[in-house]
């Protein structure tokens, strides 16, 4: 009896387990629709492609926006049947004037011969004169005092006596817009042999740190 009854509960366990897939049969897809046999194996089954109606394409390019714009403004063109088909342009990067057959269309050989004439006329030849005299009234030149006195900068050749040198240097360089400036009025008041305003502490015969190297190297140019 009790092999009766364990024969009648293994039945009744196989009746409930599941049946084993088939992994030939692809994965959740019915093969009939899917799958075709062929003598290489099975290949996949291509839907025939759906017939548009030229009324539908003309129906969706209504209702399609042809011109957009994005978010900066700029204007961007989606594709439709009805757009223009793009122009091509010979020689987009040649300017009209650079592009030889435009130019050649309106001007020939003899214009262009003509308007260079007609510009070189224009020019006009200034000969060359001497450089104007400067007079001692229009001051101190200070590319001339450059070029005439080799001694570097910080090398002192005259000599100077006074107290708070360093103090009066500071307060009265400070009255001039730049250091051609001092140096101008510094020889205007008898530099650089004397120096009354204390411009010069150091006696190397340039005022308020003034430095006439530029001026020595153009000249030697």
């Amino acid at each position: 009896m009790r092999w009766i009854f364990s024969g009648c509960a293994i039945l009744a366990l196989a009746a409930c387990d599941p049946p084993v897939p088939d992994s030939g049969a692809g994965i959740g897809f019915d093969n009939d629709n899917f799958r075709r046999s062929s003598p290489s194996g099975f290949e996949p089954v291509i839907p025939p492609a759906q017939a548009v109606s030229e009324e539908t394409l003309n129906t969706l390019d209504a209702t399609r926006p042809v011109n957009t714009h994005t978010a900066d403004g700029r204007q961007v063109v989606e594709a439709s049947p009805s757009n223009p088909a793009p122009v091509q342009l010979e020689n987009a990067g040649i300017s009209d004037e650079n592009d030889f057959t435009a130019v050649d269309s309106r001007r020939s050989i003899e214009d262009d011969a003509r308007r260079r004439e007609a510009i070189a006329n224009q020019y006009q030849v200034v000969e060359a004169t001497k450089l104007p005299t400067r007079t001692a009234a229009a001051g101190p030149n200070i590319v001339e005092f450059a070029l005439q006195h080799t001694n570097p900068p910080g090398n002192p050749i005259y000599q100077r006596f006074g107290l708070n040198a360093v103090a009066r240097f500071d307060k009265n360089c400070r009255k001039y817009p730049s250091a051609d400036q001092a140096q101008i009025d510094f020889l205007a008041r008898g530099g650089p042999q004397k120096d009354r305003l204390g411009l010069d502490p150091d006696g190397d015969g340039y005022a308020c740190s003034w430095d006439p190297t530029p001026f020595r190297n153009l000249g030697r140019n």
